[in-house]
C-alpha cells in the first residue's frame, strides 16, 4: 500500500488566504444592497426636497372682532309682568355707565293706566337696570369716536321728547328701537316682549359688534 502525501493541510490554508482577499476586494451581496438603499434614500430625498416646498405653518391668525373706544348695549331684563328694555352706553374704558329707557313715572297705578291711556314717563334708570341678575338678553355694539358723538346726542335727545309712555304706542321698545334704527341697524316688530326684542335685534343684524355711521 503506497502512502499518499497528505495535501489538505495547504489546501484549506489556501482557501482561506483565497477567501480573505475576495472579503477585502469584493462587497458582500448584503453590504452592497444596503450601500444601495443608502444611496437611493439620499437621491430621492433630495429630489423631494427640491420638487416639493417646504409645509407651511398650518397656525393661522385669529381675527380678532373689530372695537371702538364707545358703546351702545340693547338690553332687557325681568319686571313683575312684561319685562323691560334699555339701553347702557358709554366708553368702554371707564366702569360707569348712563341709562336710557322709558317707564311710566310713579307706582303701579301709572303702569296700569299706562295700558288704556298716556301716562308722564321716565327715561333714565330704572330699578333693576343696573343688577346683573336680572338682565334676560343683551347686545352691545361699538362705535368710534365721531359716531358715539352723534349716536349719544340722539339719546339725550330722544330723552327729553318722550314725556309719556303707554303701553302699545308709547313703550320701552319702540324707545330703543328708534335708537338702533338711528344707528343703521335692522330692528325687528317692536310690540313684543323685550327679551325677544333684543334678541331679534342682534339676530337680525347677525351679532355684528362694530357700527359706522361716518367715514374716519
Amino acid at each position: 500500500m503506497t502512502n499518499k502525501p497528505e495535501r489538505s493541510g495547504p489546501c484549506i490554508l489556501a482557501g482561506f488566504a483565497l477567501a480573505a482577499m475576495i472579503a477585502c476586494t469584493t462587497p458582500s451581496a448584503s453590504a452592497h444592497e444596503a450601500n444601495k438603499r443608502v444611496a437611493d434614500a439620499n437621491a430621492l430625498a433630495t429630489t423631494d426636497t427640491v420638487s416639493r416646498p417646504a409645509p407651511q405653518s398650518t397656525r393661522r391668525p385669529v381675527a380678532r372682532a373689530e372695537k371702538g373706544p364707545y358703546y351702545v348695549d340693547f338690553r332687557a331684563r325681568t319686571a313683575a309682568s312684561w319685562g323691560h328694555a334699555f339701553i347702557w352706553y358709554g366708553k368702554t374704558s371707564e366702569k360707569a355707565v348712563e341709562v336710557a329707557g322709558l317707564t311710566p313715572a310713579g307706582d303701579t297705578l301709572a303702569y296700569v293706566l299706562g295700558h288704556i291711556t298716556f301716562v308722564p314717563s321716565e327715561t333714565g334708570a330704572s330699578y333693576g337696570d343696573l343688577d346683573p341678575e336680572y338682565l334676560t338678553a343683551s347686545y352691545r355694539v361699538y362705535l368710534n369716536e365721531a359716531d358715539a358723538k352723534r349716536v349719544f346726542a340722539y339719546i339725550k335727545k330722544k330723552q327729553a321728547n318722550s314725556p309719556v309712555w303707554n303701553a302699545e304706542t308709547m313703550n320701552c321698545t319702540g324707545f330703543i328701537g328708534d335708537i338702533a334704527e338711528f344707528m343703521g341697524l335692522e330692528v325687528p316688530n317692536r310690540w313684543q316682549r323685550p327679551e325677544n326684542f333684543v334678541n331679534r335685534l342682534k339676530e337680525m343684524n347677525g351679532g355684528r359688534q362694530m357700527v359706522r355711521l361716518s367715514a374716519e
